[in-house]
């Protein structure tokens, strides 16, 4: 005789509450809503991942290694020494040319590796980010932040020089820290409107080679902020104020601080730190506003 065993269906009071089943809602988000910090922080894993990822891979299969952090600043504040300096004999404020540049090149060589870095997040990420989910704003923020190691290896072996050639630095280095969050916050918020215009249009990625020229033209990178005249009268006698227009440039307010710490060339521009900080900030606002307001195409036109 076989026995036959049934499975009987659960009891009524056995079954869980609707209200009990845990629910996925899924909807779009608006993009107003700039940055869900909660979202970013639970990724965080993978933002530990990419950043250094993008070290590693930046010094994979290298010769030199992480030598290239000075390598590189070194050898434009050569050319610049010996071009700008030299050649056409550009004033530096009284101070040795090779140190105005030394301070100026490690600051700079920051913005220009994580502008062009986060440009291309977007693009460099595609396949990834038509294949799972994730916050997307990790990627320029990933990108901006691992150029920060080749900054400390560089800024690390200016600080040696510097004291080994006699600057002391001055209690404007006590402005250090926001300056560096200025310069980052300036890359990042202005890498988020390339990279979100680069994804869609590609011509971006091949522009960036003479736009980080302009840029780097368009700050005190080769000459002090003083050869510009601090008043000058249009006609009509309207008078403006060169200076402070050129300062709305977040990086002429960071530059000048790196040189009047540790060059003591001016006083710590703190008016024109102010103005770059507000500037910065309008930058990445609205940079974060574009990206979010795109960010739901980025997977179809990857």
């Amino acid at each position: 005789m076989s026995t036959v065993t049934e499975t009987l269906p659960a009891t009524a009071a056995a079954m869980p509450h609707p209200h009990d089943v845990p629910v996925t809602v899924i909807e779009a988000t608006s993009a107003w809503r700039l940055v869900n910090f909660a979202e970013l922080y639970a990724y965080r894993d993978l933002f530990r991942f990419l950043t250094w990822r993008s070290i590693k891979v930046r010094y994979a299969q290298s010769a030199v290694g992480i030598g290239w952090a000075i390598i590189q600043p070194g050898f434009q504040i050569l050319m610049f020494t010996l071009v700008f300096g030299g050649l056409a004999q550009i004033e530096t404020d009284g101070v040795p040319k090779a140190a105005f540049y030394l301070v100026t090149m490690t600051a700079w060589t920051y913005f220009s590796n994580a502008l062009t870095a986060a440009s291309d997040s977007l693009v460099g990420n595609a396949t990834m980010i038509s294949k799972v989910y994730f916050p997307r704003m990790i990627l320029p923020l990933s990108a901006a932040s691992a150029s920060l190691f080749d900054f400390a290896i560089a800024f690390a072996f200016a600080v040696i020089l510097l004291l080994s050639t006699g600057f002391v630095p001055n209690l404007g280095v006590l402005m250090l820290p926001y300056l560096i969050a200025l310069m980052a916050v300036s890359a990042f918020g202005l890498g988020l409107w390339l990279t979100s215009l680069a994804i869609q249009y590609r011509d971006v990625k091949h522009a960036m080679t003479f736009v980080m020229q302009i840029l780097m033209y368009a700050a005190p990178v080769i000459y002090p902020v003083s050869l510009l005249p601090e008043t000058y009268k249009l006609p009509g006698n309207v008078v403006i104020w060169p200076q402070w227009i050129y300062a709305v440039n977040p990086m002429v307010g960071v530059l000048e601080g790196f040189r009047s710490a540790f060059l003591a060339t001016r006083p710590m521009p703190v008016g024109w730190i102010a103005l770059g900080t507000l500037s910065a900030i309008v930058v990445t606002v609205t940079g974060a506003w574009y990206f979010r307001s795109r960010e739901k195409v980025f997977a179809d036109v990857a």
